[in-house]
């Protein structure tokens, strides 16, 4: 007997990662769907971590059981982006949607070109933690991207007071909003080296090579 919607429509609010994500994009959540399902699938004997494929030349190997994420943060170091997509899509699977995951996610999707779910997603991850700073520096990279410079350096802004100002890829994404502010049309070699962030051990890390 096919199911009420009442019932179909209380089922979908009480899914956590879908309340607590607030995807809009349709396309996104099914390809979300059909990615875990992916990962799911039992590997190959040359499969990489749960089931994502071989791995790429250059991917530090894995020695020991890890979490999703940690796996595409590895992905994302070695520019396998699709890859680490999915490795992100099974964190979430395993712990839910937490600031990292959301904000994983939301640079993975940036480094994929989708500007506006990368926006989304992050701006998510600061209203779940408005204290986290790889969050609030991924977001002004992504304004950064799409040409809002004023933004971005306010965005930058906040991200350099959180860390105190000690983190030197967060440092040098300010310095290069604020040129851009001044003198929009400043170009200087090197300064289109936007840097993305991640939380490592008691500090931050940068999460893949520079846009």
């Amino acid at each position: 007997m096919a199911s009420s919607p009442r019932w179909a429509a209380a089922s979908f609010r009480r899914d956590p990662f879908v309340r607590r994500c607030k995807l809009t994009d349709a396309a996104l959540a099914l390809g979300c769907a059909l990615l875990l399902a992916g990962c799911a699938e039992r590997p190959g004997p040359l499969a990489g971590p749960a089931g994502l494929g071989p791995v790429p030349a250059g991917t530090p190997a894995v020695t020991e059981a890890v979490d999703g994420l940690e796996v595409g943060h590895r992905l994302m170091a070695a520019g396998e982006y699709e890859l680490a997509l999915r490795a992100y899509l099974r964190g979430a699977s395993e712990q839910g949607a937490t600031v990292d995951v959301l904000s994983a996610l939301g640079s993975v999707n940036l480094r994929l070109g989708r500007l506006g779910q990368s926006e989304q997603l992050l701006r998510r991850a600061i209203e779940v933690d408005e204290t986290f700073v790889p969050a609030w520096n991924n977001l002004g990279v992504v304004l950064m991207e799409t040409r809002r410079h004023g933004e971005a350096r306010r965005v930058f802004q906040t991200a350099f007071a959180l860390d105190s100002g000690r983190s030197v890829e967060i440092r040098e994404n300010l310095r290069l909003a604020i040129a851009k502010t001044e003198d929009p049309g400043y170009v200087a070699e090197n300064d289109n080296n936007l840097r993305l962030v991640r939380r490592g051990q008691g500090r931050f890390l940068l999460l893949s090579t520079p846009l």
